[in-house]
């Protein structure tokens, strides 16, 4: 490495989010827009000579980027170069770089005792610098193997398959039952941490490389899948987990509680169509909200309430606190299961003075008005003892709310496509196929992405896209 004694001699520092006060009042994105390079080349320099760097593995980074490279190639000034070694493992780092919540950092050797490289960091520098100085442009296809493909579904599996497939001489036709491209990365991801600008231009990219997108179509309904099977020489289902978990309590029926998804989607749509903030029924304007669930969709619903000016947010948690520090269970190089701070909790602390997480609380009912609409919750503390949810009694407790969003994760994909298909699913309702392999029980239809594995992250996601490619490229040319 070009700075043995950096990691000893620097300390962390990552690069700060816009200021709380003003980024509350826009959809803009969180992230300020401009690099400090200096201080990038400085930490990457942190990078250590580690020998062993499990930023690599599969625990730390799925699609196994180059990272002590292009950290050392950073630290050295070689931004150019860096890009090169970037885009070998990743099709879109302009993503990954701003929504993947960098297990790369949680498995980092330097974090075994001291704080990770910020790798999450450098990578965007990495991809945004590309992009400014022109390194990125079309791609040229030298070549055309007369073979086509049909893809179903626009999100990062789906751009990641058909980006491979395209370089490789393939013909590729993307479908999306939605009236733009880029599924998730479009309307599951708020405007704050990831503009759509930045996948709009990828998309561009891609269109200008050969690919062809099909929006407002969906497959299984609008177009059956034989007429796909006819049509191409292979076909991938890239459809995502879309079928949201529900939550059966007493009263569910009331009006003013929705998939958090439905929510988001509803709220971008109108950003893009109109420009404003969605001002239908799904709008947090003025009201009481109460999001169920965590995780990064719990954190985009209180981050698009605050900025649709909701009057209050709690968010509630099944499960207890995480600790400050890894438990003895939970031990490097495994993802850190700690307690962490996001943008929307640190916006509605910041708005409201408290952290709007209330933890070890099951909703036992909610509670309607005369007029259907929902006005409340009641809920129980719990606790896991031996594994067993317990309830606490004596600690009932009625919330107010006009507005309540469901933000516990998804089941499956939904299974209208999977029955025109005539394909088999897996225990857990997603499409069937074998992770490496990717094809389905009917020959020529593949799948990859959330639908086969069930729900993950997008860098996860790109990895199977690009694995699925591999293995439709071979289908084909064995064919």
């Amino acid at each position: 490495m070009g700075k043995v004694t950096g990691f000893l001699e620097l300390d962390r520092q990552v690069e700060s989010y816009r200021e709380v006060g003003t980024r509350i009042n826009d959809y803009d994105e969180i992230f300020s827009g401009v690099h400090n390079l200096d201080l990038l080349q400085e930490q990457g320099s942190r990078c250590m000579d580690c020998g062993v760097p499990f930023c690599q593995s599969t625990t730390g980074c799925p699609i196994d980027n180059l990272i002590p490279e292009w950290n050392d190639l950073v630290y050295n000034n070689e931004w150019q170069e860096a890009l090169e070694r970037l885009e070998k493992t990743n099709n879109f780092p302009e993503f990954t770089g701003r929504v993947c919540p960098a297990p790369c950092e949680g498995a980092c050797v330097l974090g075994l005792n001291n704080p990770a490289v910020t790798i999450k960091n450098i990578e965007l520098a990495i991809v945004d610098k590309g992009f400014e100085e022109g390194w990125i442009k079309p791609r040229n296809v030298e070549f055309n193997t007369g073979k086509n493909v049909a893809i179903v579904g626009s999100g990062p599996a789906g751009l990641a398959a058909a980006d491979q497939l395209n370089q490789m001489g393939h013909s590729v036709e993307v479908y999306e039952r939605s009236d733009r491209i880029g599924g998730l990365l479009m309307y599951g991801i708020p405007n704050m941490k990831l503009g759509k600008d930045v996948v709009d231009r990828r998309i561009n990219l891609l269109e200008k490389e050969g690919i062809k997108f099909i929006t407002n179509v969906d497959i299984g309904k609008d177009i059956a899948m034989q007429e796909l099977e006819d049509n191409f020489d292979a076909v991938i289902l890239t459809t995502g987990a879309t079928q949201a978990r529900d939550l059966p309590a007493e009263n569910r029926e009331a009006v003013g509680i929705y998939p958090a998804m439905e929510f988001l989607t509803s709220n971008t749509k109108s950003l893009l169509d109109n420009g404003h903030p969605d001002q239908s029924n799904l709008s947090a304007q003025g009201k009481n909200v109460i999001v169920i669930g965590g995780g990064d969709t719990g954190t985009d619903c209180i981050g698009t309430s605050l900025r649709q000016g909701a009057k209050s947010i709690i968010n509630f948690e099944l499960m207890s606190r995480p600790p400050e520090d890894r438990s003895d269970k939970n031990p490097w190089p495994e993802w850190p299961v700690i307690y962490r701070v996001d943008y929307g909790h640190e916006e509605s602390s910041k708005v409201f003075g408290q952290d709007p997480r209330h933890y070890q609380l099951l909703t036992k009912s909610f509670i309607k008005d005369s007029q259907g609409n929902v006005k409340g919750i009641r809920t129980i503390n719990v606790d896991f003892i031996d594994g067993k949810l317990i309830e606490i009694e004596g600690t009932d407790k009625t919330w107010d709310a006009e507005l309540v969003l469901l933000s516990m994760g998804f089941v499956s994909p939904e299974h209208y496509l999977s029955e025109d298909a005539n394909i088999k699913l897996d225990q857990r309702g997603n499409y069937q196929s074998e992770y490496g392999d990717y094809e389905t029980s009917k020959v020529g239809i593949f799948s990859a992405g959330d639908c086969r594995r069930g729900q993950s992250l997008v860098v996860w996601a790109i990895n199977e896209g690009r694995g699925v490619a591999s293995s439709v490229n071979s289908f084909l040319m064995n064919s």
